[in-house]
């Protein structure tokens, strides 16, 4: 058992304990940002006439060597170390001698390890951002192809007023640029570095904390070692946005499920992202949709489980806290690969144009624009309403549209209908004339696009 600590100890620590105490099992993955977090300290030891120049030179050349050697698969990290400190330090010794063992100088595996979190989690805010550009890039795609297709709009799913799919997805990348937004504030917040703040207290080493920051990209070293070592906020603060993110990907998935039923039929899924039935021949399942849908939860119980296990701990280290470990890296690789997946669905779905603009017409979408027809007419508003309502209940006996009813049938009710009526409840019309900014109308949505491109464009 590879120990950084056993000086104190008389006995070996039990086995079972051991492992349960071990984290090399999970925050091996950062092993690339803890190496490039010693390059740094290591050349700010030798910055500051801590390490000499030739010290500093075989222990980069080291880590290294370690790094290149992970890389290429010629050296494995194995469960024999306790966490990847471990194993980087006992490596790096084995292989330069005494020297590899100055590497902890003025610094403690809090620090190091709320350092190397801190920069795992860069990278991968990064790393999402470019998947949310990527889907927001597919879904204005879309918006483009789609100001003319016509579609209902719900409320209570039940049928509303008519829109277009344009800017049904539209609504979905204001969700997903909000969630972009989110990210980059995190990344802001939490550009601190931890490194040199050693357990809780500092160091009496005349360390160059800034120097540190600058070569590690930050924007400053955190001014508090307590907190530097015992704040998970920004952990908690992204799986708060990626819960978001799911939330969002989990509504979107649940109308892909709805528009793919028998009974919408609006969209026809890729072969490559569906599945059939074991028994019944005639099913094509919507299962990455239901998948996203269920991962959701995951994530989410990642986000209360961390809080939950935060919400009692007093300043400063607890073991507690390396339970943030798996529970994030869980959460990032399921919202990542979500991501990937909803877009590539999206991407290569099929919109049947058809099936929305009939379930519009035939979900009576338009009847409010009927009854705007009747107050332009003169009738009063509550008059108005009534008098529309008593067109639907007649439509929905006969099994038809307000558009395809004829004008007896509508002089019937009310004889101040004239035939200007049908341009008046046609689709086009009804979205047309709804041209405020954020309206689906062709021309207001011409204009969000434009300034959604400008947005992609300047990122």
């Amino acid at each position: 058992m590879a120990q950084l600590w056993g000086g104190r100890f008389t006995k070996e620590t039990d086995k079972l304990v051991y492992d349960f105490n071990a984290s090399i099992s999970f925050d091996k993955r950062f092993y690339a940002q803890d190496i490039r977090g010693s390059i740094a300290h290591v050349k700010m030891l030798a910055k500051q006439g801590i390490l000499t120049e030739e010290e500093e030179e075989k222990i980069i050349e080291g880590l290294n060597g370690i790094l290149a050697d992970v890389e290429n698969k010629t050296l494995s990290i194995t469960e024999e170390y306790e966490d990847i400190h471990s194993f980087v330090e006992a490596n790096l010794t084995e292989r330069i001698g005494d020297v590899g063992k100055k590497l902890h100088t003025g610094r403690s595996r809090n620090d190091q390890v709320a350092l190397d979190m801190k920069l795992y989690t860069r990278d991968e805010i990064l790393e999402m951002d470019g998947l949310l550009k990527s889907l927001l890039e597919v879904l204005l795609k879309l918006m483009k192809e789609h100001t003319e297709t016509y579609m209902p709009g719900f409320t209570h799913l039940q049928k509303a007023q008519p829109v277009t799919l344009a800017h049904h997805l539209g609504a979905y990348f204001e969700m997903f640029r909000r969630d972009r937004s989110r990210m980059k504030d995190i990344y802001r917040r939490m550009n601190t570095c931890p490194l040199g703040a050693g357990a809780l207290a500092g160091t009496t080493y005349p360390l160059d904390r800034e120097y540190t920051a600058q070569l590690l990209e930050f924007d400053g070293p955190t001014l508090n070692s307590m907190d530097s070592v015992s704040d998970r906020d920004y952990l908690i603060e992204l799986l708060s946005a990626m819960s978001t993110v799911m939330m969002h990907l989990s509504r979107f998935s649940e109308e892909v499920i709805i528009w793919n039923s028998n009974e919408y039929q609006f969209v026809e899924l890729d072969d490559a992202y569906s599945t059939g039935s074991s028994i019944m021949p005639q099913k094509k399942n919507p299962d990455i949709a239901e998948l996203v849908r269920g991962k959701t939860g995951r994530v989410y119980g990642a986000l209360m489980s961390l809080l939950t296990t935060m919400k009692g701990l007093p300043l400063a280290y607890n073991k507690d806290m390396q339970e943030d470990k798996e529970l994030v890296f869980d959460a990032m690789d399921t919202t990542k690969g979500c991501l990937a997946l909803f877009t590539g669905m999206l991407d290569t779905m099929k919109f049947r144009k058809g099936k929305m603009a009939d379930s519009a017409k035939h979900g009576f979408t338009n009847a409010t624009d009927a009854a705007d027809y009747l107050v332009n007419h003169g009738v009063p508003f509550r008059d108005a309403h009534g008098i529309v309502g008593q067109l639907v209940l007649y439509c929905i006996e006969k099994n038809k549209p307000l558009d395809d009813l004829t004008m007896e049938e509508y002089k019937a009710i009310s004889p101040v209908f004239e035939n200007d009526i049908y341009e008046a409840v046609s689709m086009k019309t009804c979205v047309e004339m709804r041209n405020t900014i954020g309206a689906p109308g062709k021309a207001a949505m011409e204009k969000v696009i434009a300034l959604e491109e400008a947005y992609l464009a300047a990122e």
